[in-house]
């Protein structure tokens, strides 16, 4: 692998920073007293809560927190606010489909970006109503489906066979540092204005009255500057050598494999594997025009619902309850609410940022199915001994330890397994023709889906679908994988 390839790899990842920032930010916001106050999810008249989080029974006891009291409405309004990121999700891989053909993967992603910035824009400037901050979500949502379809797939069409596999695992990497970043920064942020504010134990006239907002307009503006990066880096890479020549632009197509490659377009590698894309293009187009119909045909189907159920087993690994309510889980297992909305969820992301670097030396190590395989195994052990140490919290804060490792190990179990191998998987089997589409129905599945038993035994369904149903495409290119998954090798 060369610098540039390198540089290639690492800059279109940075899609995965926006969704891991997004996913990051919303999760603290929505627990901000500011943000629940000023879109009426809760009141205040000035009762306090302890340093435990529960409600002050003498005047003698340390005043921490804002005893808030939740509206009739905040479930359903929470409920729009956070769905609306989702319906955006799903209508931005279905318009991957179509503006990644038409406009070239990298030209799409900039657009993605752009997108994204507005989005963050509208959502931290939002008026006091619920409807401005659910069209921001809405304009988010779009850009990461779009560019969580387009950013894998631009990667494994500029990525050598060899490395492809750790390379876009940048990827998932990328999402989970953006989570890290969000859960630091609005720590730092929810420690200085929900820890002891003024007006704690005064009586309020105006129980919905706001309190100052700088904390959720800060963390959500600030999503305009990895927007923006992405933008303006992704300007400076070159566009993905098999859609130039999907649109007979075979000599700019030489260009880029040979800067991909470090060489000159006269170099026998890049003659090659410019050959293959060529005779892939020829087959696609001898095929006659893609539709959506072609994922489930008889040479197609198989990786369509590989990647399809892919994308299921991840989502019911149980990895977002416990990346989403981590605090609320912590909170209920008996620690402090500073030790359960600041402390803890931080050093769990930061678990799973460092766990995927295992995993993107074993994707091509151990290989993609290796690796589905022992993640399955491995989380299912580990929710076991989580819901087993919950239930003996009561004996001790031993127990509570324990119960907060096994969620630790969980999630170390799922970030260098199932974690960047979905991702990878879907962006490679797909034939050139229907890779965007194909890309899209996979990602579809994630936007579109709480017991710790419940996602052990998910675990063990995961385990026997990676066993039996994946087909390993290591070390193969994606003329090579094509041709193995269409029964040719």
């Amino acid at each position: 692998m060369n610098s540039f390839q390198f540089l290639v790899a690492v800059t279109a990842s940075l899609g995965g920073l926006l969704f891991g920032y997004e996913c990051g930010v919303m999760n603290v916001v929505l627990v901000m007293d500011a943000f629940r106050i000023f879109f009426k999810f809760h009141n205040w008249n000035g009762d306090a809560l302890d340093e435990n989080g529960k409600k002050i029974k003498s005047d003698t006891q340390e005043k921490w927190y804002r005893d808030l009291k939740e509206a009739d409405n905040k479930a359903m309004l929470e409920g729009v606010i956070t769905s609306s990121f989702v319906l955006g999700a799903l209508c931005g891989a279905l318009m991957a489909t179509y503006l990644g053909e038409k406009f070239g993967r990298q030209r799409t992603i900039m657009i993605g970006a752009c997108i994204f910035t507005c989005g963050a824009i509208i959502q931290g400037l939002s008026a006091r109503t619920w409807i401005m901050i659910a069209i921001g979500r809405l304009i988010t949502g779009l850009s990461i489906g779009c560019n969580g379809v387009l950013c894998p797939t631009y990667i494994s069409e500029v990525a050598p066979a060899k490395i492809r596999g750790t390379l876009s695992s940048c990827y998932q990497l990328m999402t989970t540092f953006g989570i890290i970043v969000a859960a630091i920064i609005n720590s730092i942020v929810w420690y200085y204005t929900n820890i002891k504010p003024e007006g704690l134990g005064k009586i309020r006239s105006n129980i919905w009255e706001e309190v100052p907002n700088f904390e959720w307009r800060f963390a959500l503006l600030f999503q305009v500057v990895p927007g923006l990066g992405l933008a303006i880096l992704m300007s400076f890479l070159p566009k993905s050598p098999r859609w130039l020549c999907s649109k007979d632009r075979d000599e700019e197509a030489a260009e880029v494999l040979a800067k991909l490659n470090a060489t000159s377009t006269s170099d026998s590698v890049v003659q090659e594997e410019l050959k293959a894309i060529q005779e892939d293009v020829a087959a696609t187009r001898a095929a006659g025009s893609s539709s959506v119909g072609e994922l489930f045909s008889p040479v197609i189907r198989r990786r369509t619902f590989i990647t399809f159920l892919m994308q299921l087993f991840q989502q019911w690994t149980g990895i977002n309850v416990i990346m989403y309510y981590q605090s609320q889980i912590y909170g209920e297992i008996g620690f402090t609410k500073f030790m359960s909305t600041v402390v803890l969820p931080i050093i769990n992301n930061f678990v799973n940022f460092i766990s995927t670097f295992p995993g993107m030396w074993g994707i091509e190590r151990l290989g993609r199915k290796t690796l589905l395989i022992i993640g399955s195994l491995m989380m299912m052990v580990f929710h076991i001994s989580t819901w087993a140490f919950s239930t003996q919290t009561f004996r001790g804060k031993m127990w509570q330890y324990f119960a907060v490792a096994s969620i630790f190990l969980m999630v170390f179990s799922f970030a260098w397994t199932w974690g960047p191998v979905p991702w990878v998987y879907q962006a490679e089997v797909f034939p050139l023709r229907v890779r965007v589409k194909g890309s899209a129905v996979a990602l579809m599945k994630a936007w579109s889906t709480k017991t710790f038993l419940l996602f052990a035994a998910a675990c063990l369904l995961a385990w026997i679908y990676s066993q039996f149903y994946v087909i390993e495409s290591k070390g193969l290119n994606l003329e090579e994988m094509d041709a193995k998954m269409a029964g040719k090798a």
